[in-house]
């Protein structure tokens, strides 16, 4: 397999960046490379668009408007949650990104605002509303086993779970 393709495990390093600003939001550039199983949701849809088609040692520039990356902010996504609500002794500051469940999941918000009695929350992905634009440099392509297609993504070197 020498292009990326749906089903195709590639293997990336990438360099991401706020279009508006410049600042590098994550690299991978001198760890390991990323590694996922295309067309299955294991990333943001934009970003596998871009690189259907792509081939070993090619090296893709790109940018993601929120639309096709994190969408776009909601502002009735930032809610006010009595502080009752939190675990106590459960030191919380602004700027503090926590997890929890939900009907729909595992969803991960911000703190924005902590007063006395109520704690403001951001429910919005932390890279919601920012247009995104990566440098992304193929290393390797392979066809995906067949647990890792039953499974929907890539398992590491040694067929494990990462």
């Amino acid at each position: 397999m020498s292009v990326v393709e749906n089903d195709s495990v590639v293997s990336v390093n990438y360099t991401g960046t706020f279009s508006d600003s410049g600042e590098v939001f994550d690299t991978n550039i001198g760890g390991e490379p990323l590694v996922f199983l295309v067309g299955h949701g294991n990333m943001i849809e934009g970003f596998e668009q871009e690189m259907l088609g792509a081939t070993i040692g090619e090296t893709r520039q790109f940018t993601l408007t929120p639309d096709r990356a994190y969408g776009q902010r909601d502002e009735a996504a930032v809610q006010h949650i009595p502080r009752s609500q939190f675990p106590d002794g459960m030191e919380l500051e602004a700027g503090m990104v926590l997890g929890a469940h939900s009907d729909q999941g595992p969803i991960q918000f911000s703190v924005v605002e902590v007063a006395d009695d109520i704690v403001t929350v951001d429910l919005n992905h932390q890279m919601a509303g920012h247009t995104l634009h990566f440098n992304v440099e193929v290393v390797a392509i392979r066809e995906a086993t067949s647990d890792e297609h039953a499974h929907g993504h890539a398992h590491g070197p040694d067929n494990q779970h990462h």
